[in-house]
Order: structure tokens, then C-alpha cells, then sequence
């Protein structure tokens, strides 16, 4: 199967750090000639700089830690339209997804009601849904710490229309899957749907 991959998911592209690098590097000599010094003058000084020297040495660990992380920067580009060769195959009928596809789990937060109105978690909860990918392995998950029962209810009722939804979304290939967002726009007006599109996006509207 891999040889019938003609391209990747994605491409590393490294970036030139050279001035960044560089000063990185006389920070590392400077800190770590701060502590030679600290050390081969601790008799003189005593406790004080004992306790410097400790401090001195945790922080230039810590920062040694960020530098290394920071050290080989990448740009990543992605290939999202490499998924559907690697993972689907088109028979005469439909597109069959190949089992490898990872199960996807989603979390939603609120908290406040008010501040958070259901409306914007419902939507948010319904695009989530929508994604193209199969259903069967994705999972959303909504976390309320304000309890409420208005959340609540919302999210119940709109799971009743995330059934009509969903397959609309998936059918049509729609972009913008948040139906507050959606239904802004007229796509009937903007252009020549056929008849079928037209009386499920009528349908899905007065549903809203």
C-alpha cells in the first residue's frame, strides 16, 4: 500500500537559525564562565556565593533545556489532500475508508451560559461533527462546569438535528459547517442548485 502513496502527509522544511545560534552560543560561554567563576571563588566569598552559585547553575540547566528545544526550528507544510489516496479507494458506488484511520476524539468547553450561550456550543459541537472523516471514529465530548441545565438541553435537542446535519454536510461537501454561519448566506440565490440540494436546504433551514 505504501508504494501507491505518491505523496506524503507532510514536508519538514528547515530553517537557517544562524544569528539566533550564535547568540545562544555566547550566552552558553558567558553563563558557563559565570559559574568557573562562582566556583573558584566560593572559599573567598563563602555561603552567599555558594547560594548564587546554585541558583546560577538551575537557571542556565533551564535555560540550556529551552535552547535545545529551540535549537533546529522547522516549518511544517501539510498535504491534507494526500489522506483521501492513502486511505480511501473509490469503487463504482462510493468512497470506502480503509480501517487505518486513527479514532478522533473531540472536547468541547463552557462554562458560563451567559457569557457562553448554548447557541455558540451547539454550533461548535454540530461543525465538530461534520468534519469529513468517518463517522464511526470520531467522538465529541462536551464539558459543562457551569451544570446548566439550558447547556444541556440545547446539546439534546441538537443532537436530534445533527442527524440531518451531518449527512447534508458530508452529501454536499459543505465547507463552512457551523449552521449559524451557514445560513447567512443564501447559496440558493448565488447560484443554480439542483432540485434535491434546494428542498433539503429548505428543509435543514426551517430546522434551524
Amino acid at each position: 500500500m505504501a508504494n501507491e502513496i505518491p505523496f506524503p502527509l507532510y514536508h519538514k522544511n528547515a530553517r537557517k537559525n544562524t544569528i539566533q545560534r550564535a547568540l545562544d552560543t555566547t550566552l552558553l560561554f558567558l553563563l558557563i564562565s559565570l559559574l568557573f567563576y562562582r566556583l573558584l571563588s566560593l572559599k573567598t566569598h563563602g555561603f552567599v556565593w555558594l547560594l548564587a552559585f546554585l541558583c546560577e547553575s538551575w537557571f542556565t540547566f533551564f535555560w540550556f533545556l529551552i535552547v535545545n528545544a529551540k535549537w533546529n526550528p522547522v516549518d511544517i507544510k501539510t498535504y491534507p489532500q494526500s489522506l483521501e489516496p492513502r486511505y480511501c479507494k473509490q469503487t463504482s458506488q462510493r468512497l470506502i475508508m480503509f480501517p487505518e484511520l486513527p479514532a478522533v476524539d473531540m472536547f468541547v468547553t463552557t462554562a458560563d451560559p451567559v457569557r457562553e450561550p448554548p447557541i455558540m456550543t451547539v454550533n461548535t459541537v454540530l461543525s465538530l461533527l461534520a468534519v469529513d472523516y468517518p463517522a464511526d471514529k470520531l467522538a465529541c465530548y462536551v464539558s459543562d462546569d457551569g451544570c446548566s441545565a439550558l447547556t444541556f438541553y440545547s446539546l439534546v435537542e441538537s443532537s436530534k438535528f445533527a442527524k440531518l446535519w451531518v449527512r447534508f454536510c458530508k452529501k454536499y461537501k459543505v465547507q463552512v459547517r457551523a449552521p449559524f454561519r451557514y445560513f447567512l448566506e443564501d447559496p440558493i440565490s448565488t447560484s443554480a442548485p439542483n432540485l434535491e440540494f434546494k428542498e433539503e436546504w429548505e428543509k435543514i433551514k426551517v430546522r434551524t
